[in-house]
């Protein structure tokens, strides 16, 4: 096992090689006055030649001289200069992250609690009403998209009933979090600032209204893939002999079902849960789009809609001169463009 782990590590420096090597060969296609925006720290366009911005980055040398100082650039951290958030590419990950975690954590709890709970009744209750309901909520979530799911729970939820606004926070507590005397934020994450801050009920609720659907949306696949392999691993475990033995031992069938079937039953579950969890990722980009959530994914969306190259190579790889332009970010939606107030 060991001399596995050090041949991968070993190897890693060639896979990291090929892979800055496929990206720099992509972004070769385009003309230099467009890579230049890969180099700058700050906006390009406040430079009045940009044959100056070409000759400074050496856009005009060799392209393994391009290489080495793109490789070099990215190593010092310098991502290049965001047009579409008017800010370092660094910056504005910095800005959006927090928005996409917080997602991403309220998630979770629909997904594992409700995947594991629903899919025990379903193998408890086996060909019967609760199971047949089940599994047809689990083959819907595993063939419904992501955007249609989302499309249709908006309409339903915001469009007819009006419970669940898209984006982060209604227009009163914006102007709540961005006056600082009344609200200090320390993650990003509003349901955890409000709980920091006093805590403030009034801005943890309605952050917490506006995460509702985005977060059901984006975990109704893997929630599928959870009920179905909890199903299928309790109706295996139920099957066992310590199972029957249990229940000829006199044995409450809750006592039965939860602290002998259950446990064995969460084996694969747990091992899969890190890949369901990576998985839980991929629908951000749509998820955050759908309902106007400002986190990476909605980023990625504009930045690739106005042909912001440096942030879109900054998303394929993940893994200072002239005028300082504002900075304006995600955190405070009330510096008015490049992003729209997402209010409820």
């Amino acid at each position: 096992m060991l001399n596995y782990i050090v041949r991968r590590l070993a190897f890693l420096p060639v896979v990291v090689f090929f892979a800055t090597l496929f990206v720099f060969l992509l972004i070769q296609v385009l003309p230099a006055g467009v890579r230049v925006a890969l180099y700058v720290k700050e906006n390009p366009n406040s430079f009045k030649d940009i044959n100056e911005l070409i000759r400074l980055h050496g856009l005009d040398q060799p392209a393994w001289v391009q290489y080495g100082r793109w490789v070099a650039e990215i190593a010092q951290g310098n991502l290049g200069w965001s047009q579409s958030a008017n800010m370092t590419v660094w910056k504005a990950f910095q800005n959006y992250l927090p928005a996409t975690i917080e997602l991403s954590l309220m998630s979770l709890f629909p997904l594992i609690l409700g995947g594991i709970w629903m899919g025990t009744k379903s193998a408890v209750y086996h060909n019967k009403m609760p199971d047949h309901v089940t599994r047809v909520l689990s083959i819907t979530g595993w063939s419904l998209p992501t955007f249609v799911a989302g499309i249709i729970l908006l309409m339903i939820f915001y469009g007819v009933t009006g419970w669940f606004p898209p984006g982060r926070l209604s227009t009163e507590m914006i102007l709540i979090v961005t006056n600082p005397a009344r609200f200090t934020r320390y993650t990003g994450m509003y349901t955890i600032d409000a709980l920091l801050n006093g805590p403030n009920w009034a801005v943890f609720w309605d952050a917490l209204k506006h995460l509702i659907l985005p977060a059901v949306t984006l975990s109704y696949v893997s929630w599928a893939w959870i009920v179905r392999l909890m199903r299928s691993s309790m109706l295996n475990v139920l099957r066992e002999d310590y199972t029957t033995t249990a229940r000829a031992k006199g044995l409450p069938e809750r006592v039965v079902i939860n602290k002998h079937a259950r446990r064995n039953a969460l084996i694969p579950v747990i091992t899969v849960s890190a890949i369901i969890v990576a998985l839980l990722l991929n629908g951000v980009v749509i998820t955050e789009t759908i309902f106007n959530f400002f986190g990476v994914g909605w980023w990625f969306v504009r930045a690739a809609n106005s042909l912001d190259l440096a942030a879109v190579l900054y998303h394929l790889q993940q893994h200072p001169v002239g005028n300082r332009q504002p900075e304006r970010g995600p955190d405070l939606f009330l510096r008015g463009p490049p992003h729209p107030v997402g209010v409820g």
